[in-house]
């Protein structure tokens, strides 16, 4: 087990599009939501349109067929695998929803690969159709954060806990991927050993752009899933190397790293402002 944690957003992040547009777009349903979403939040839309797949027939089976055809770039499953092999710890913290991202990841082999799925709750009642509920109950209690964080989620607060739970004494470092406007709460919350990869010109790129001081991670771009791969393979393998170092300069036994030797890690992003 290596001393990494390898935090993923999931919609354009693991899979390559928006998993709640994807299903309301393929099963037809595009103009009804379109009028609902200005009339309430988001979750409470999506659970509506639950409803109303249920009421016109369509079935889980339906929903799934839907959500194992969605769009994903073909070097992220085995930039997954890879990560997984070398004994990374990887967890999931995103804004769809845990019945989306089971069926997917489920579908594609990879759900066993991650330790912790963290996501509003989604799942199938009595009545056969899906529920959907926010991950904070943001009608009970905000979750306070002053972060662009949708109320229903702060990324940021799920990385903290997640850090809680990481013994100091063990030196975890953390690789946090994503995408969205949401992902910049929990950029905020790494420390300057560990590693973010936000997805260039996507909405948190552009708020690391505005001030990246405000980071303390290394930042490294990427833009789509074979950047991904490359990007997240020599990382992984750079703190590999470094812990290796560490273990020879401590005087123990030399042994022999248990992965290839890559190609020297380019420099962090370096983010010109205007």
């Amino acid at each position: 087990m290596s001393n990494i944690v390898i935090v993923f957003d999931f919609d354009k992040t693991i899979i390559d599009c928006d998993s709640d547009n994807w299903l309301i777009d393929e099963l037809g349903f595009t103009y009804l939501f379109n009028q609902l979403l200005p009339t309430m939040p988001w979750n409470s839309v999506m659970d509506r349109m639950m409803m109303e797949f249920h009421s016109h027939g369509i079935t889980i089976e339906d929903i799934e067929k839907v959500l194992h055809r969605i769009p994903i770039h073909h070097r992220i499953i085995p930039a997954i695998k890879s990560a997984y092999a070398l004994g990374c710890d990887l967890r999931i913290v995103s804004d769809a929803n845990m019945f989306y991202i089971e069926t997917i990841l489920k579908y594609l082999g990879i759900k066993e690969y991650f330790s912790e799925i963290n996501s509003n709750p989604g799942y199938v009642n009595q009545q056969g159709r899906v529920r959907i509920s926010p991950y904070h109950d943001f009608n009970r209690n905000s979750h306070g954060c002053t972060n662009p964080c949708p109320p229903n989620m702060c990324k940021g607060l799920i990385i903290d806990r997640i850090q809680d739970t990481v013994s100091e004494l063990d030196n975890k470092k953390f690789i946090y991927l994503g995408d969205g406007a949401g992902d910049y709460c929990p950029s905020l919350r790494l420390r300057e050993r560990d590693f973010v990869m936000p997805r260039k010109n996507y909405p948190v790129w552009d708020l690391i752009c505005k001030d990246p001081s405000l980071v303390k991670a290394e930042i490294h771009g990427w833009c789509d899933g074979e950047e991904l791969e490359q990007v997240l393979m020599k990382l992984i393998n750079k703190i590999m190397m470094d812990e290796h170092a560490q273990y020879i300069a401590s005087d123990c036994n030399l042994q022999t790293l248990p992965i290839p030797v890559l190609e020297s890690l380019p420099n962090p992003c370096r983010i010109l402002l205007a």
